[in-house]
């Protein structure tokens, strides 16, 4: 019979059931298309000295075998999970299963980012989800999936429901493997105690030789079944040459256990079994408390996608159709009853009813929303049957958008995350070597090899980076979820630190302060109104001025008659014009009028108004006097952002007069009126080259040149899709006091992160001199560190509690 070994896994076959490659000089022969697949990754990356390393040992083929993985390159499934970005490449956000510490981030990002093709790799380490960009042209999705795998990890599209799943089946199984653990060491800490009584008191040989024996037999499930997910780290990152976490325990807890079997079949020393046990035990606990609380802030910011409905019911005609969101187009009418979640954003057309807004705008208290009201997605209809018009697509909708930039926001690191991932990578290097500086010097000082190991062993285990690793992490997420659950939706990340660091605010007047719907409280006639005119002309422009005009002149009576415009021209900042029906129409503010040479002259009684000018063929016609009422609440969230130190200033397009009165309200000592776009920007601009850190807060299109100019941009969520586009942050709710909640969540969560980063830095710098001196044992090395990692997490659970104390 000829048998041949498989030239990956070494596991021997009959020779005719083998895959021969001829690429190779001579052939090589594999058991199936995954290890031959493997053997071509590690030869393409270099990285075939991993045979050498291997010798004599053999391999598991892999389970999943590489054909399967083309059923992601399929285009039902590229139709549902990848996007296509503005530069024509794919991008996918998928969970990868196996990750438990930096150094796994480190190494799939390292690997896939050396793979041609691949445009972007970022992982976060809190939730595993990996966003992935590439060029489909020239690296395929399968083969993504493939290199994954073949580093040991596995990889599935996210979705939150999906998601969940795999979040319980892994909180079973490291409650399960923490069962074993916390039995054996129960168990293992009454024969400890026996063990210590004989030590000092006296003990048979036979007697403690079954004591150590009933240890070793504790101790060896604990070690192998509880800490194998050590074990698997360590593996992998020594396979890709990295020194990991995970080695680090993996070599003090194997090292304790040769040890302590070479003592108990030699008799010559005391065995460790017990510490074998209890460093594995104690440092899995932690992790398993750090598993659940990752997921618990989790839990907040996948309560944005999870739970919509795949499908709504579409009105044609007489019919009513049951379409898939994805196909609903612009324009179609929808139908949606009491408890039917909004997916498509779009205009009430028929019937009223209250709806939940809590997931948009974090208010419990519900909104009456009727004919002519926009609904936007994500709304829970509370009662009652209506109808409404759709005015985006599902994939450009409110809540689709808002799940996306809460995806990108976990994906992309802020830049101190960044710098403790890079010191934790060294850091393992340096406590390995200073563990053997420790073995030796203790062998030559004390002349004892038993002495000496635990020594070091101590050193190995109360030094693991845990602490170092989740002080960033940990805490972003906490301030994120705790953001997204108030209506505040940070687009990356990193704009937390960098909105904490700034001094000084920029607020627009219009929509930020203000309600941002001025209504007409004065009006004067100069001839006649045909009100058609301009209704038509106002009602081409979104400025919440000109919408202003529009509701007064909806609400007056008048009768209105359907006029079309011709060569709409908008004039940046000033107004509209049209031709309509052979006649020059004009429409904007006082600026317009003088460039046209068209006279005004204002009563007393428009002074401190917004004003709205119409004019036909260069004559004007009438004039409006507007107010807009300050938001509720905005005096008192300004003074409170005074409170934390910032500067701010009220930068506006509309005249002196208004301005100054609306400054006066909300006790606003700075603010400059009369800007037009490019004045806005150009002052942002000044103030930063003097140094200073500038957030601006806008909602129109005029504020977008000045939402790009500053450090962090923020958005009000109802302003203009092109100032939502611009921000850094969306507040959507448009209260004023999320723009103060922002402030002290991003203040907070960077406290929180330097907090964990000086408590790691120095745990390390008081414990590990301590174990090099022989001060600390195994067993409280374990534990100490176990409890570093915990004090990290629950510092940053802190920061769910920062706005309850105002």
């Amino acid at each position: 019979m000829n048998k041949k070994r498989c030239d990956h896994c070494h596991l021997e076959y009959e020779a005719s059931l083998l895959i021969e490659d001829a690429h190779f000089n001579p052939p090589k022969f594999f058991c199936c298309k995954g290890c031959q697949g493997i053997y071509h990754l590690l030869q393409d990356e270099g990285l075939d000295n991993f045979y050498e390393k291997m010798g004599e040992n053999t391999l598991e083929p892999p389970k999943t075998h590489l054909e399967e993985s083309a059923r992601f390159d399929l285009d039902g499934f590229v139709s549902k999970y990848v996007k296509q970005t503005k530069e024509g490449l794919s991008e996918i956000s998928l969970i990868i299963e196996g990750i438990h510490c930096s150094a796994c981030v480190w190494l799939n990002e390292k690997v896939l980012s050396k793979q041609a093709g691949v445009v972007e790799v970022s992982i976060n380490y809190s939730n595993h989800k990996a966003k992935i960009v590439w060029d489909d042209s020239i690296i395929k999705l399968s083969r993504i999936i493939e290199t994954i795998r073949s580093i040991g990890y596995n990889a599935y599209p996210y979705d939150p429901k999906g998601g969940e799943e795999r979040a319980n089946a892994q909180r079973r199984e490291y409650y399960s493997k923490l069962l074993v653990g916390v039995f054996a060491t129960m168990n293992v800490m009454w024969i400890a105690i026996a063990q210590y009584a004989g030590y000092f008191t006296g003990m048979q040989s036979n007697i403690k030789n079954i004591l150590n024996f009933a240890e070793f037999v504790l101790a060896t499930p604990t070690l192998f079944y509880t800490g194998s997910v050590y074990f698997k780290g360590a593996y992998y990152g020594l396979k890709n040459r990295y020194i990991t976490m995970d080695f680090l325990v993996a070599t003090g807890a194997t090292l304790t256990y040769i040890f302590s079997l070479y003592a108990m079949f030699s008799k010559n020393a005391e065995v460790y079994f017990d510490s074998v046990t209890m460093i594995v035990t104690f440092v899995f606990a932690g992790k398993y408390l750090e598993v659940l609380s990752k997921k618990k802030a989790v839990d907040i910011l996948d309560a944005y996608g999870s739970s919509l409905p795949t499908e709504v019911v579409v009105i044609k005609g007489e019919e009513k159709i049951l379409e898939r969101v994805e196909s609903v187009a612009i324009g179609d009418v929808i139908e949606v009853k009491a408890g039917d979640k909004i997916v498509i954003d779009g205009i009430i057309t028929q019937g009223e009813g209250s709806f939940d807004l809590s997931h948009l705008s974090g208010e419990s208290e519900p909104v009456l929303l009727g004919k002519g009201d926009k609904l936007l997605s994500g709304s829970l209809c509370l009662d009652s049957l209506i109808r409404y018009e759709a005015r985006t697509t599902f994939s450009s909708s409110m809540l689709t958008r808002l799940v996306a930039l809460l995806e990108d926001a976990l994906s992309k690191k802020p830049h101190i995350e960044k710098f403790a991932n890079q010191l934790s990578g060294y850091f393992s290097s340096t406590i390995l070597f200073l563990a053997l500086c420790t073995w030796v010097f203790w062998y030559v000082q004390e002349g004892s090899f038993e002495k000496a190991l635990i020594v070091a062993i101590s050193v190995i285990v109360i030094a693991c980076p845990c602490a170092l690793s989740l002080a960033t992490p940990v805490a972003t997420l906490v301030g994120l979820g705790l953001a997204a659950k108030r209506g505040i939706l940070f687009k990356e990340a990193g704009f937390l630190e960098s909105m904490a660091k700034c001094d000084t605010l920029i607020l627009d007047k219009t929509g930020t302060i203000t309600k941002g719907k001025p209504d007409v409280v004065e009006m004067k006639a100069f001839k006649p109104v045909d009100f058609s005119l301009m209704y038509a002309l106002a009602n081409a422009s979104n400025h919440p001025i000109s919408q202003g005009v529009v509701r007064f002149i909806k609400e007056s009576g008048e009768s209105l008659h359907v006029k079309t415009l011709q060569q709409v021209k908008s004039l940046e900042a000033k107004g509209l014009s049209a031709m309509c029906e052979g006649h020059l129409l004009m429409g904007g503010n006082a600026k317009m009028m003088q460039e046209a040479g068209i006279e005004i002259v204002l009563e007393e009684r428009f002074e401190t108004l917004s004003h709205y000018f119409f004019a036909i063929d260069g004559v004007l016609v009438a004039i409006f006097g507007l107010k807009d009422g300050v938001k509720e609440g905005a005096k008192a969230s300004i003074d409170a952002l005074k409170a934390l130190g910032l500067d701010v200033i009220m930068l506006s397009g509309d005249h002196e007069s208004v301005t100054q009165a609306i400054a006066k309200e909300v006790e606003i000592s700075q603010f400059k009126a009369g800007l037009l776009p490019d004045e806005k920007a150009s002052y942002i601009d000044v103030l930063r080259k003097k140094g200073k850190r500038v957030v601006m807060a806008g909602d129109g299109i005029n504020d977008t040149l000045a939402l790009s100019q500053s450090e962090i941009a923020i958005a009000m969520g109802s302003g203009a899709d092109i100032a939502v586009e611009v921000s850094d942050i969306i507040l959507t709710n448009d209260s004023m006091k999320s723009l103060h909640d922002a402030f002290v969540i991003a203040r907070m969560s960077l406290k929180v992160i330097k907090e964990n980063l000086a408590f790691s830095l120095l745990y390390n710098v008081v414990t590990i001199p301590l174990a090099m001196s022989g001060h600390v044992i195994p067993l409280f090395a374990a534990l100490s560190m176990s409890l570093s990692s915990l004090v990290v997490v629950g510092n940053s659970m802190r920061i769910k509690n920062v706005l309850k104390r105002l």
